[in-house]
């Protein structure tokens, strides 16, 4: 299973999500005979780097994040 497609967090796998969606309105039976197997890989690879990048980002933001809360206490520390 896959997230919804076309949102704003996936911009980068459009080409891909639109080539799977044509394929989709080929018919069930099409898709029944492993038509779109290959586009659906496809996708869940694009949609799989995205989110490596994303949470990547997310980590380094929160890295940040609490070196700047430690500095904060430590700076607390410091003072009382």
């Amino acid at each position: 299973m896959h997230p919804h497609l076309h949102t704003k967090t996936n911009r980068g796998c459009e080409e891909v999500m639109t080539a799977l969606d044509e394929c989709h309105a080929q018919g069930f039976i099409h898709k029944l005979f492993g038509g779109c197997n290959s586009i659906k890989t496809q996708v869940n690879k694009c949609l799989r780097a995205e989110r490596l990048e994303r949470t990547a980002k997310n980590r380094e933001v929160a890295k940040q994040k609490r070196e700047k809360t430690l500095a904060m206490f430590k700076e607390i520390d410091d003072n009382t």
